[in-house]
């Protein structure tokens, strides 16, 4: 009898940390590196060179620094990534705590969210690459002249 529970207590036990491991290999899956962003990327919009690659806490969202002053991001959605080249004056970018940035985009088709990053260099860096890509001349618009 007390080898039987000695044998039941180490199958149990074995059954816990196979699942740990399987949870901890999901995970895993889910924020893939930095790499595959780039090279999805690159198959979707082969005209543009990447500069610079901040990924979010999850790493499951890539933002991109790209050639020209534009920026891009990527949001992973299990083993494929989506792709959005951000265009001059669609994105708001507001504060959301020190580590964290909520973006809007004005294309509908693209989501945005709330996005959290591993220190606050990596956030005001996505939030100056996000600012650089809006309109120069937009920001003058309704500017008062001074005197």
């Amino acid at each position: 009898m007390f080898w039987t529970i000695i044998i039941a207590g180490l199958f149990l036990a074995g059954l816990i940390f196979r699942q740990k491991f399987r949870s901890e290999d999901r995970q895993e899956e889910a924020g893939e590196d930095a790499g595959l962003a780039i090279v999805e990327f690159g198959r979707a919009f082969p005209e543009e060179a990447i500069r610079a690659v901040v990924t979010t806490r999850d790493r499951r969202t890539v933002f991109l620094r790209l050639h020209d002053g534009k920026a891009g991001c990527m949001q992973a959605h299990g083993h494929h990534y989506a792709c959005h080249l951000i265009e001059p004056g669609t994105v708001r970018v507001s504060s959301a705590g020190p580590k964290r940035l909520a973006i809007q985009f004005a294309n509908a088709a693209f989501e945005g969210g709330t996005y959290e990053f591993s220190d606050e260099k990596e956030a005001a860096e996505v939030s100056l690459w996000l600012l650089g890509s809006f309109m120069p001349g937009a920001a003058n618009l309704n500017a008062q002249p001074a005197g």
